[in-house]
């Protein structure tokens, strides 16, 4: 299994133990790794049996204002950010993610608020026989779960967890 680590993070997949694929065919990403293992996906040339995309990086449904407000915020002060980030990723549930933590850069932050996801390509990998599952959180409050379930619902298998969060506990 290749796994993709989420915006200020390192080594996170154990988080999502309970629902990730342990085969080597599987790819995984959470959050901004979403985005990695999707675009990962859609390049490799090696046989991938299913993608998982936990708590995707899905920002098309935010106007251009918010994008901008969230970049300079970061900018300003990208420690007070981060921290910020952090208790929105972890809420509602009080688990402790500061072992995970890993310094973001604010190229990273623009690349996921500005990522398109392209259609065509999530079609490209139906059509390739992966199979793509999507796990978002009823209470997330760093995407909007209901934009994600609706955009992805097409061409995966969509799984929405009541009660939890961005990092689906």
């Amino acid at each position: 299994m290749k796994f993709f680590s989420g915006f200020c993070l390192a080594n996170e997949q154990e988080l999502f133990a309970p629902y990730l694929n342990q085969s080597d065919f599987t790819v995984a990403g959470f959050s901004y790794g979403a985005i990695k293992a999707f675009e990962y996906a859609f390049t490799c040339k090696e046989r991938i049996d299913t993608l998982q995309l936990f708590s995707p990086a899905f920002f098309g449904d935010k106007d251009a204002k918010f994008k901008k407000l969230q970049t300079l915020s970061f900018s300003k002060n990208s420690d007070s950010y981060t921290q910020n980030f952090m208790q929105n990723c972890v809420y509602p549930s009080t688990f402790d993610i500061q072992p995970f933590f890993q310094k973001g850069t604010l190229e990273e932050l623009s690349e996921l608020l500005h990522y398109t996801w392209n259609e065509k390509h999530l079609h490209a990998l139906k059509e390739r026989g992966i199979n793509i599952e999507v796990y978002v959180g009823e209470k997330d409050t760093i995407i909007n779960s209901i934009s994600v379930k609706d955009f992805f619902v097409p061409f995966a298998s969509v799984y929405y967890l009541k009660r939890v969060g961005h990092i689906l506990k």
